[in-house]
């Protein structure tokens, strides 16, 4: 799906490319603005951590590494909230005792417009994927009425807290257009993982703290998983697909095996959404060694080379799966990843135990040197 502002983004994103950095003091008030957000705003629904989410996402994809502003589509935003929601509309269920399968309530009033919106869309277009509605024609009907809500409600309040106004975040500068001031897009970037552990955190309290989700939760210790992470049906057509494409050989130590991990090359604990390019097939052992590190010089040239030959068969994978695929993303995905790492002189997993330093040869492969 094309999305309205994106030409425009990027012209931005080119003019403002020379613009410093700003300062350690801009960016731990920044931070200080951010607490004050969480601890002082009201949170009548989950629609303001779905749309914190979406900001630091898209500042992520979008951005640069300066201080300059950011202009985002409301099309854009909206589109994120039906992939964040997309399995909220589904009925949860434990199977514990004295519970009974339901959709989950996130809205202190009735149901949040966006589930229900993408229930409809679902029940009307037989579509059981985010993948499979973005390529229907009537798909743009759904984001142009979640855009509609996303405008009228957590864009207007999310940033009242402490009895005030404070629009430290974003402006609108138009009829469907919002701009990240000048800062923000980079403090979005470079504290990425923060903004997104705390959003979905109160997200996760939000919904168990709801008395009408009560009977429908009991003593859920998963639910995080079904908010966010990917299903264990299309975690295994991707696993079965990409051992179509590069055979059962670990990608990183190159030995055979029998059992495999699907494993985020750039790691869901640093940007923690599902991409079909983003995945790779690895030992168990090699899985758990290189953890939440990213990948050494070696492992990230051979990743960016499967991703230029292969990229139409992952696509194909990642559609089969009903996982987001979106080659370029993934790509300014790693770039953002590994020069916030070089700035931080953070080191590369190479095998077991053995590092490197991630210097300017990772980011000159990556076209950011």
């Amino acid at each position: 799906m094309d999305h309205p502002g994106e030409g425009r983004l990027l012209e931005f994103a080119r003019l403002t490319a020379a613009s410093p950095a700003p300062s350690a003091e801009v960016q731990l008030a920044f931070l200080s603005k951010l607490q004050r957000l969480f601890a002082e705003g009201d949170f009548t629904a989950t629609y303001k951590f779905a749309l914190l989410i979406a900001l630091s996402d898209l500042a992520v994809e979008w951005g640069t590494d300066n201080a300059g502003e950011l202009p985002l589509s409301i099309q854009q935003i909206a589109d994120r909230f039906v992939q964040l929601y997309w399995r909220h509309a589904l009925p949860y269920g434990t199977g514990g005792p004295d519970t009974q399968a339901g959709v989950l309530v996130q809205n202190l009033g009735v149901q949040a417009a966006v589930l229900t919106s993408i229930a409809a869309f679902r029940a009307s277009s037989g579509a059981s994927t985010s993948t499979q509605a973005r390529a229907m024609p009537s798909y743009k009907a759904l984001v142009t009425r979640v855009a509609g809500v996303v405008s009228a409600q957590p864009l207007t309040y999310l940033q009242n807290f402490g009895g005030v106004t404070d629009p430290f975040l974003y402006e609108r500068t138009g009829p469907g257009m919002i701009q990240l001031k000048s800062n923000v897009a980079y403090c979005l970037r470079r504290f990425h993982p923060l903004v997104q552990q705390l959003a979905r955190t109160h997200w996760v309290d939000h919904i168990k703290t709801n008395r009408r989700n009560h009977g429908i939760l009991g003593d859920a210790g998963d639910l995080e998983d079904f908010l966010f992470g990917i299903s264990r049906q299309s975690l295994a057509i991707m696993s079965t697909g990409l051992r179509k494409l590069d055979g059962a050989y670990c990608f990183y130590c190159g030995q055979g095996m029998h059992n495999a991990d699907v494993d985020h090359f750039i790691p869901f604990a640093l940007y923690p959404r599902d991409l079909a390019h983003n995945f790779v097939l690895a030992h168990p052992q090699c899985n758990r060694s290189k953890s939440d590190s990213l990948a050494g010089k070696t492992h990230l040239e051979r990743w960016l080379q499967r991703m230029d030959k292969q990229s139409a068969q992952l696509v194909e994978i990642g559609a089969s799966a009903g996982v987001a695929v979106d080659g370029r993303t993934v790509h300014r995905v790693a770039a953002w990843g590994y020069a916030n790492a070089e700035a931080a002189g953070g080191r590369a997993w190479i095998r077991p135990t053995s590092y490197e330093p991630i210097g300017l040869d990772h980011l000159a492969l990556l076209g950011t040197a």
